[in-house]
């Protein structure tokens, strides 16, 4: 039986200087992300587009929404499989192609989760496990680009 979740956020654009989008260069590109019960976030376009270089911007927030979707099925697979992890660590890139139009798309994603395990018996399991994360990764189950993965793994020092 399949279950449903659903969702709820709360997009404010907060960029209007006071003639709205009367002309391109007379408004921000500056919004509030809401959620019931959680602190906001603060975004805007991309700098290249006119945003603001101190505020997320929607593709990094694609990105993060993969990298962190992909590291908490990971942990949760170790954890049932007894792989103990004490470090997770990932700097997720992600390539987006821009069309001579403006239209554009994110071409791939590439997640580079550094794992620390508590045992050197460990690592080749917990390499192989980002394979099945990324099999059960909601986020990465729902793009229309490749995901990749360059796993390293360590044991504790």
């Amino acid at each position: 039986m399949k279950k449903q979740h659903n969702y709820s956020t709360t997009i404010k654009w907060t960029g209007n200087k006071g003639t709205g989008t009367s002309k391109y260069n007379d408004f921000e590109r500056s919004y509030t992300i809401s959620v019931a019960c959680k602190k906001d976030i603060f975004g805007s376009s991309d700098p290249a587009f006119r945003g603001d270089k101190t505020k997320h911007n929607p593709e990094e927030l694609l990105i993060t929404s993969l990298a962190s979707c992909h590291m908490l099925w990971y942990l949760h697979l170790c954890s049932i499989n007894n792989i103990t992890v004490v470090d997770y660590l990932d700097v997720a890139t992600g390539t987006m192609i821009e069309n001579s139009d403006g239209s554009g798309f994110i071409s791939k994603v590439i997640l580079n989760p550094i794992v620390i395990v508590t045992e050197v018996t460990m690592i080749q399991t917990a390499i192989k496990l980002h394979n099945k994360a990324n099999k059960f990764c909601y986020i990465a189950n729902s793009v229309n680009f490749k995901v990749c993965h360059n796993p390293k793994c360590f044991i504790k020092q």
